[in-house]
């Protein structure tokens, strides 16, 4: 179901001189191999080869119906009797050799073959990007991160992939079932299945996860809207109890959106309008904000096998025009499975760029904004362990749960398309950090004033008041995100957030406190007298994050300051969601920011009053259906913290 399988080229038949028992097994396997069906197609035409027949057509359909079906070993040794034979070839027949002899990590001669296609077709991305970048091995290496890799235990021995989470279940599309056949790798037809998220983190009890939605054909990696009210999916060509072929007999992918129903179940299905007969549209993935669906087709202006698309998701639901993302980031090869984080970074599999053999992850970091602004795009790959010299796809991620899931057919999984998790690997060392408070402009010591150590939740771990050294030390865990804030009366407060190195050794900070204080007077914003940036939420969430939760003690602190003193919270959207979802959501998290002040301030609830406004008080011109950057969005979605009273 890898969209990159579905990306058929035509081949003609061939004919050997060989015995009448042999031309009616080529004659089957000729239908086979236009029909797709590459197991059958390999097991006829093994059977040849045994027999000792060469052929350029030969060589070719065999190992073109194991490298379509992933076995790169087999595929590496027929295209390796392939060249052997010396006779004029597609180019890209060379970049196959290359790509199947990277899954037995033989780096050296897919090396030499990549160079042997670059020189057939000098004109083609990837080619040019392996020759600027022959040390493309060091340089993943040198990126590979500590990251610890598990097979989930739901996995099963056929193929399971495409991750994603709805609500406390993990959505993936798998071939365990018991139905059709699918004829090109012999296993029975994809459908999706859900697996509950347990307290204790783990995943269990599989079910299938919607009857009207899954058929007897092809179903996977869904995507939901920030509402949870739709879901758009991948499925073949199937619409009432009916499957269609375009006019080469192939059953091409489409995206489909479902909606939530009364009973939780989905319905209204329907085709979205960039579908076709003729060409597969597949692995949505929606942005944050619900304006954006990336995908990925091979549509008439396709540059490669698959590209990545976007396309705008209208305020009143409605789809636009899907706009091909460009050779800055799609080649020749395949680009495919589009996901797209909380923060706008883009990742996505291919086989185009330098990488560690078949599809590789990659991801442009902050695209989205790049994108708007027309700004330079680097496309990374994200390395070991994520990637590996097999195909890696359909990664995904959560940044409000730091989790992480990926697709792989790497060696030693269960099945052929594995679902793996992936997370950093725990440190045991500690670090001494300390430092000293003094006076930024005089640069004396400062005593008696007050540290306090706040972990990456934005959790207060310490409390100390410095001595007449104005010294302070903490012990703390390698590899962790902290903040230290030194305070005093009559003194604007200094923060530093650093995390600990991966080995032990000593860190030295330096706090420095002003008395060149703002005035804080009814009518200020507190917001802007304490620099406080943009409340971040997790994607459709009101809960605090842990980078909230920091700047907000700031707000307490000066709460705690002044007892008197009564505030306003306001909280406000930018423009790109529906305006009744943009209302709803400004209202929830303003209740629970001014709800996590009450808790962890322990500041009395009569000092705080607030709403949420949602996109009604836009302080620019970035409106519905006015095209902004992503700079211009971030100064609508704020919160201000007003003081209303000092008394």
């Amino acid at each position: 179901m890898k969209l990159y399988k579905l990306t058929l080229i035509a081949f003609f038949g061939f004919f050997i001189s060989i015995g009448y028992a042999q031309k009616g097994k080529i004659k089957k396997a000729n239908k086979d191999y236009d029909q797709f069906s590459y197991v059958k197609t390999s097991e006829i035409l093994l059977e040849v080869a045994k027999e000792g027949y060469k052929s350029v057509d030969l060589f070719q359909k065999l190992g073109n119906s194991f490298y379509f079906n992933n076995k790169m070993e087999d595929a590496a040794k027929w295209y390796g009797e392939l060249v052997a034979l010396n006779e004029p070839l597609e180019a890209e027949y060379y970049f196959r050799y290359a790509q199947a002899l990277k899954y037995s990590e033989n780096y050296e001669e897919s090396d030499k073959w990549m160079k042997k296609f670059n020189d057939s077709k000098s004109n083609d991305s990837r080619g040019r990007a392996f020759a600027s970048t022959v040390d493309y091995l060091a340089k993943i290496e040198a990126a590979s991160k500590d990251f610890e890799v598990t097979n989930m235990d739901f996995n099963s021995e056929v193929s399971d992939f495409g991750t994603t989470q709805y609500k406390d279940k993990l959505i993936f599309a798998s071939s365990r079932g018991d139905g059709k056949i699918y004829q090109w790798n012999n296993q029975p037809f994809l459908d999706l299945y859900a697996v509950e998220k347990q307290e204790d983190g783990t995943y269990i009890n599989v079910e299938n996860y919607d009857e009207t939605v899954n058929t007897p054909y092809h179903e996977s990696t869904p995507s939901f809207t920030p509402d949870d009210q739709l879901m758009f999916f991948t499925r073949n060509n199937y619409t009432n109890k009916k499957l269609k072929r375009d006019s080469k007999d192939i059953t091409r992918l489409k995206i489909y959106r479902a909606r939530l129903q009364d009973d939780k179940t989905w319905g209204d299905i329907e085709s979205v309008h960039f579908n076709s007969n003729q060409y597969s549209v597949a692995h949505p993935s929606i942005n944050v904000y619900g304006t954006k669906l990336y995908f990925a087709s091979d549509m008439p202006d396709t540059q490669g096998e698959s590209d990545l698309y976007v396309v705008d998701i209208n305020t009143d639901g409605t789809l636009g025009k899907p706009v091909n993302l460009g050779s800055k980031i799609n080649t020749e090869g395949q680009e495919t499975f589009p996901f797209i984080n909380e923060k706008g970074d883009l990742f996505f599999s291919s086989n185009g760029y330098p990488g560690l053999g078949g599809l590789d992850v990659y991801v442009i970091r902050n695209f989205e904004n790049k994108y708007e602004s027309n700004s330079a795009i680097v496309v990374e790959n994200i390395a070991k362990p994520i990637n590996s010299p097999q195909d890696d796809f359909g990664y995904y991620e959560n940044l409000g749960t730091n989790e992480g899931f990926f697709s792989s057919n790497r060696l030693n999984g269960k099945g052929d398309d594995d679902i793996y998790s992936f997370a950093a690997k725990e440190t045991k060392c500690e670090q001494i950090v300390e430092g000293k408070v003094k006076d930024k402009n005089s640069r004396e010591l400062i005593p008696q004033a007050t540290v306090i150590l706040f972990d990456k939740d934005g959790k207060e771990m310490q409390r100390l008041e410095v001595s007449e050294d104005a010294a302070f030390s903490f012990n703390l865990d390698c590899e962790e995100e902290y903040l230290v804030r030194a305070q005093k009366q009559d003194y604007a407060s200094d923060e530093v957030r650093f995390t600990t190195p991966s080995t032990k050794q000593e860190l030295d900070l330096e706090l420095n406190l002003s008395k060149e204080l703002r005035e804080i007077v009814v009518g200020t914003d507190l917001a802007k007298v304490l620099d406080i940036p943009i409340i971040y939420f997790d994607f459709d969430k009101s809960d605090i994050r842990p980078d909230a939760a920091l700047e907000l003690q700031k707000v307490i602190a000066v709460m705690k300051q002044y007892p008197n003193m009564k505030i306003d919270v306001r909280s406000h959207t930018d423009s790109r969601a529906p305006y009744s979802y943009n209302e709803s959501l400004s209202k929830r998290r303003n209740k629970s920011t001014i709800a996590h002040i009450i808790k962890v301030g322990l500041i009395d609830a009569n000092r705080l009053t607030g709403n949420g406004y949602g996109e009604r008080r836009l302080i620019n011109r970035c409106s519905d259906g006015v095209p902004c950057t992503e700079e211009e969005h971030q100064l609508n979605r704020r919160s201000e913290f007003i003081v209303v009273s000092m008394d």
